[in-house]
């Protein structure tokens, strides 16, 4: 009952002049959001680097652990190679009687061992 034809179409027209501004504003709204996300996550990140004939703890896998008291880090191990050509952060390990480890290891999973 109350709907005007004319002021309908002259609205929409009006939302149609304003829909680039719209647009704009949503994604400068998304970039800043993304830039704080990146901020916050890149204050809390440790970064690590490992060298060659350090010696380091590996986080446990699921498999590994026996029970909830189990420890969480196993190792130590002695880091053979810094693989380049898997990217940052890629490791191949050693035990220390010299026996490799078939994978590459992450820098994720990986802390120094204090001794």
């Amino acid at each position: 009952m109350n709907f005007v034809a004319e002021e309908s179409n002259e609205e929409r027209k009006v939302n149609l002049d304003l829909l680039d501004e719209v647009r704009e504003e949503a994604r400068i709204k998304a970039e800043a959001l993304k830039r704080m996300v990146e901020y916050k996550y890149d204050s809390k990140l440790k970064p690590r680097q490992f060298q060659v004939a350090n010696l380091v703890m590996r986080k446990a896998h699921l498999y590994q652990l026996e029970n909830k008291l189990s420890p969480k880090w196993i190792g130590p191990f002695r880091v053979t190679e810094v693989t380049e050509a898997l990217g940052n952060g890629a490791y191949k390990l050693e035990t220390l009687e010299g026996g490799a480890i078939p994978r590459t290891s992450n820098a994720a999973n990986l802390k120094f061992y204090l001794s």
